[in-house]
């Protein structure tokens, strides 16, 4: 009798995008990555015809309860509540994302504490890359409180160990699970090592599935890529409710919470931290600008504008050098500003007030480590351009509010009376947008220093 032995089939898969191919490739097709292709072992599905067992019935669209709101969990930080909606919804799946040291750890650290406090709900710390000692270490630098009997720390990279510790230890009073971090995880039934496609696909979707099943809302830490990506599958990005980006200067204190998906929220709200010696500390938008002119007088290649963040205005200050470059090709440092606007506001005042900006280097910045790409922000670069240019400082309490076209006008920005509010409690009173200056031509800063 003869024995045949089946060979596993197996495929490549693309390890940023999760693109799979009978054979290795170089550059991925699907997203143009280069050397990200790994064998793994191919399952086939089952046959719809071999399943065996009851058939659930479908759900009428009658028969389904949408009348009965969920209540959301007030986290006890403002600015994270801004920016989920409200508060934490039970049952939901977010995705905190950031760069490494950016504070992604010390924030959850710091919400974990706060929802273990309020009606002593359940908290499950799943130390995916510290030991207890680590976490414990930082919770003590974060609150002094740290004899919770209800705060649990479950030391467990196994995706199915840690999913029965907490089915388990749970009681029926709801809880928060954070996993830190979701590339740490590891499943008996993915192949694949840890952080590979296959096996974050397979513990993205088994947590999504025990949130839903249990109403126990879930944060998975993420990591990013060098492009500023989450890491891993962008199925990763679908299957989650909610998507957070923690951003900031790791040499600067500032810190943004931004939501880039949110099934049961705003998309366009962000939260402002602090980090400092005792974790992050929640900021009012209307400190983060200091009006130095007030106390120094203006300053030269400084110019201040309102930018909209949501629904909360800020306001940034745009700062120019331009000097003398005795380079074949002049340098263009940004930093906090979109690169080809900027560009653009070069060319544009390079042409229509005849700058020799081509012999010049340019360095702009945006203070405080901010970044914006709102092009309401043009006018404000341009003006601090020509104020480095000339040497001549602006005038004092001004701020400078339009976008900047190819033709070289300025065009209106949205919200205004807004913006005007937030300039006004600051002491910027003297506005110049597209009604006092239609072009840039009107942009003389002689005729403003008189």
């Amino acid at each position: 009798m003869l024995s045949f032995v089946v060979k596993p089939k197996t495929v490549f898969v693309c390890q940023d995008c999760g693109y799979e191919s009978p054979k290795w490739l170089g550059q991925c097709p699907n997203c143009h990555a280069w050397n990200t292709f790994q064998e793994a072992a191919f399952a086939p599905a089952k046959m719809a015809a071999g399943i065996s067992g009851s058939v659930p019935a479908p759900i009428t669209l009658k028969d389904v309860d949408a009348g009965r709101k969920q209540e959301r969990w007030p986290t006890g930080f403002g600015e994270v509540d801004r920016v989920l909606g409200g508060g934490v919804l039970p049952g939901a799946v977010m995705l905190l994302a950031g760069e490494p040291g950016i504070g992604k750890s010390t924030l959850l650290s710091q919400l974990a504490l706060s929802l273990a406090q309020q009606k002593q709900r359940q908290i499950y710390y799943v130390c995916g890359e510290e030991s207890p000692q680590q976490v414990k270490l930082r919770l003590k630098r974060l609150g002094p409180k740290l004899d919770l009997e209800n705060f649990f720390l479950i030391p467990q990279i196994q995706m199915e160990t840690a999913l029965a510790t907490i089915k388990k230890q749970q009681r029926k009073q709801a809880g928060l699970v954070i996993v830190d971090s979701i590339q740490t995880m590891v499943s008996r039934d993915a192949p694949g090592g840890a952080g590979s496609v296959s096996q974050t696909r397979m513990a993205t979707n088994r947590w999504l599935r025990f949130a839903k099943e249990t109403q126990t809302p879930v944060f998975l830490v993420g990591h990013v890529t060098k492009a500023g990506m989450v890491a891993g599958p962008k199925t990763l990005e679908h299957m989650v409710d909610v998507v957070l980006y923690f951003e900031g200067d790791r040499y600067h204190q500032l810190r943004l919470l931004r939501a880039a998906k949110n099934r049961f929220g705003p998309t366009d709200e962000i939260g402002v931290w602090q980090m400092t010696g005792h974790g992050l500390e929640e900021v009012n938008p209307a400190k983060l600008w200091t009006d130095s002119s007030a106390k120094t007088g203006p300053s030269i290649g400084a110019a201040a504008t309102i930018v909209l963040e949501g629904s909360r205005p800020l306001a940034l200050e745009i700062q120019a050098l331009v000097s003398q470059s005795f380079l074949p090709a002049p340098k263009r440092v940004i930093n906090g500003l979109d690169y080809n606007r900027a560009q653009i506001v070069l060319a544009v005042l390079q042409k229509y007030l005849r700058l020799p900006l081509f012999k010049y280097d340019v360095f702009i910045n945006v203070s405080g480590g901010l970044q914006t790409r709102e092009p309401a922000a043009d006018l404000a670069l341009a003006a601090s351009i020509l104020s480095s240019y000339h040497n001549r400082p602006l005038p004092a309490g001004s701020w400078f509010l339009g976008e900047v076209s190819l033709l070289g006008q300025v065009r209106p920005a949205g919200q205004l009376e807004r913006r005007r509010k937030q300039a006004q409690s600051l002491g910027l009173k003297k506005l110049f947008n597209w009604q006092t200056t239609p072009h840039l031509r009107q942009l003389k800063l002689e005729k403003y220093q008189k």
